[in-house]
């Protein structure tokens, strides 16, 4: 007879649980933010070669400050979390991003960022590349360069 019991009692039991996280399903609220199979200039998205290695980074732009030219070897996307950030593409084409704004980045494109707001430009930055892959390259102007764990390899951004 107890055992008999314990059959009964772990099947209700399984069940209150996934009740309880059902309830706890009604208190979180997902919106999604981007899908895209394209960068802002129509380009399709690819991925490169090798193993894997997301890298997520937290930019902070001071107004008036500018990234300089570079392109990004590497999809990635980018959600503007405080400021006002005017993109620049060589073919002169401008996308303004603020708060809430996110950008599915161009890939091996040159272009500029430079926060043309009174606040600083604050953004989150999700990068799918390979390991040892630098994903940020050096273009007109640009005198820094970045590996995937964010270091440095050399010289500051551009500031002008």
């Amino acid at each position: 007879m107890k055992r008999q019991c314990r059959w009964l009692v772990w099947p209700l039991l399984l069940l209150s649980l996934e009740a309880a996280a059902l309830d706890a399903a009604n208190d979180i609220k997902v919106t999604p933010l981007a899908k895209e199979t394209n960068s802002w200039d129509g380009t399709p998205i690819t991925y490169p070669q090798g193993q894997a290695e997301m890298t997520a980074l937290l930019i902070e732009i001071a107004p008036g400050a500018q990234t300089g030219w570079h392109c990004h070897p590497v999809p990635n996307f980018a959600y503007m979390l405080e400021g006002t950030l005017e993109v620049t593409l060589d073919d002169g084409r401008v996308k303004l991003l603020k708060a809430g704004d996110v950008l599915s980045e161009v890939v091996n494109r040159s272009h500029n960022g430079r926060n043309v707001g009174s606040l600083p430009a604050r953004l989150g930055r999700v990068l799918y590349g390979c390991r040892r892959h630098t994903f940020v390259s050096q273009g007109q102007g640009v005198s820094a360069r970045v590996n995937c764990d964010g270091r440095l390899i050399s010289g500051p951004l551009d500031r002008s």
